[in-house]
């Protein structure tokens, strides 16, 4: 490939990744409209996502290249678990508090990221490491507006409990797919969100859909298709032309774009403290990422942000 072919590549790449980042940025602004809750709104994503890569998978011809291990596939079918987890996870946060909020405490993912992969491959903390993990923990405080006084009923009705869980699931995630090598992007997340459609069918109220207007339905094919489906394959599409440090920067899209819209057209507004935590949160996860660009990468085979 010679280097004007590389270079438009990269900036095809740079494109796609920005379009797909800005519109998961709008993904806790419909789900709030969906008048679905956590559990269907995520299977029909799964829905969506199997049908529509799947068809994309086979229409490319790349389900002729495949070579399937067992080892590759048990491993896409946890990190499916782990995924579909962290979606119904995000999905209750935004029930429970601003997208503001949700997103903010959601994106300490890369944090747990960095603290489980010491824990388990016993990686050593550096000292601004260590600073880090700190002052993303007072910032989620500050933008969970966590006191003494806080109950614990007070607590799991915030949403914070939910963002947080969201994010530990999503680390997880990242930590058993980076063993995955052979199987391409469309297999394991045909894979993974067949493992979703599963897991979560006995749980569905399929009444809910019956209750949902013309708007709702289109707000969640939006979701399902849009979202999911073709985010995804522009995500995909552009990770291989693009260093782990251009993705880095460009996945910053998502939160911004998330909180851009939550304060204009929710009209949120973070109080003082909040917007302190806001900074420090995503302060403490940029040297993070700074700190580790040189160590074994921990990052989800499908990209640093899995959505």
């Amino acid at each position: 490939m010679n280097h004007n072919q590389a270079s438009l590549n990269s900036s095809s790449a740079k494109l796609k990744m920005i379009v797909s980042m800005v519109i998961f940025g709008s993904i806790g602004f419909f789900s709030e409209r969906s008048n679905l809750q956590s559990v269907e709104l995520v299977f029909v994503r799964c829905m969506c996502a199997t049908l529509f890569l799947s068809t994309c998978w086979v229409l490319t011809g790349k389900y002729k290249e495949e070579k399937w291990s067992k080892k590759d596939i048990f491993q896409t079918l946890v990190c499916g678990v782990f995924l579909v987890l962290n979606w119904v996870f995000l999905f209750k946060a935004f029930e429970q508090t601003s997208v503001t909020v949700a997103i903010s405490i959601y994106h300490l993912a890369p944090v747990f990221v960095l603290l489980l992969g010491a824990i388990l491959y016993k990686e050593k903390l550096t000292l601004i490491s260590v600073m880090s993990l700190g002052i993303c923990f007072i910032g989620t405080l500050l933008v969970s507006g966590i006191n003494a006084g806080t109950s614990m009923s007070d607590l799991l009705s915030s949403g914070v409990v939910w963002g947080l869980l969201a994010a530990f699931f999503y680390a997880f995630t990242a930590l058993a797919g980076k063993g995955i090598r052979e199987l391409s992007p469309y297999a394991t997340t045909f894979l993974q969100t067949l493992v979703g459609i599963f897991m979560l069918i006995p749980l569905v109220s399929f009444h809910s859909f019956s209750e949902l207007s013309s708007i709702n339905w289109i707000v969640v094919a939006t979701t399902g298709i849009i979202h999911t489906g073709i985010v995804y394959l522009l995500f995909f599409d552009s990770l291989r032309f693009l260093s782990s440090n251009v993705i880095s920067v460009l996945v910053f899209l998502d939160p911004a774009v998330a909180i851009l819209l939550d304060t204009l057209l929710t009209g949120f507004r973070p109080d003082i403290l909040q917007s302190v935590g806001i900074v420090l949160i995503f302060g403490g996860m940029g040297l993070t990422m700074m700190k580790t660009k040189k160590k074994p990468d921990y990052s989800y085979r499908e990209g640093e942000s899995v959505k």
